[in-house]
C-alpha cells in the first residue's frame, strides 16, 4: 500500500527487519529533551501522513526503551486517524528512575498501520449466550 508522507528531516519511518510489523519513528529535535523520572513530554517526529479511509496508524512503545530505561507512552497505544494531517508527536513518559535523554534522530516509538472496521450499533434487549458469559477479570484462574 502506498501512503503519502511529508518528512521535515527527509527520513521516513522504516521497518528494521523483514518480519517487523512496526516501523520505527524517530525524534525530530532542534535540541535534546531530558525526560525526568515520572515526567511526560510530547516528542515531535517531523512527519505527517495521509492514510486512506479504513486505516489507522497505531503508535506503540519500543520494548527496548521500556525494559532498559522504563520509557513508555502516556496513553499506552496512540491512534493516528485517517483524517489527521498534522505532525505526528509521541506522548512519552519516564517510568524509570533516571533522567532519559532523547536526541534528534533517536528511535522513540513504532508505528503499525492497520485496517479497521466501523460498527453500526444494533440496540437489543438481549445478547446471545456463550460458555464464558459475563465472566471476566481473571475468572478462569491464573
Amino acid at each position: 500500500m502506498n501512503v503519502k508522507i511529508t518528512s521535515r528531516s527527509g527520513i521516513c519511518p522504516a521497518y528494521e527487519t523483514d518480519g517487523s510489523a512496526g516501523m520505527d519513528l524517530r525524534a525530530f529535535l532542534d535540541e535534546p529533551i531530558f525526560l525526568h523520572p515520572g515526567k511526560r513530554t510530547l516528542v515531535p517526529t517531523g512527519i505527517s501522513i495521509e492514510l486512506p479511509e479504513g486505516y489507522e496508524a497505531q503508535i506503540r512503545a519500543r520494548s527496548g526503551l521500556a525494559v532498559k530505561h522504563g520509557i513508555g507512552l502516556v496513553n499506552g497505544i496512540g491512534t493516528i486517524d485517517s483524517d489527521y494531517r498534522g505532525e505526528i508527536k509521541i506522548a512519552m513518559i519516564n517510568w524509570g528512575e533516571e533522567t532519559f535523554e532523547i536526541q534528534n534522530g533517536d528511535r522513540i516509538a513504532q508505528m503499525v498501520v492497520a485496517r479497521y472496521e466501523r460498527v453500526r450499533w444494533v440496540p437489543s434487549d438481549s445478547l446471545e449466550d456463550t460458555e464464558r458469559g459475563s465472566g471476566g477479570f481473571g475468572h478462569t484462574g491464573k
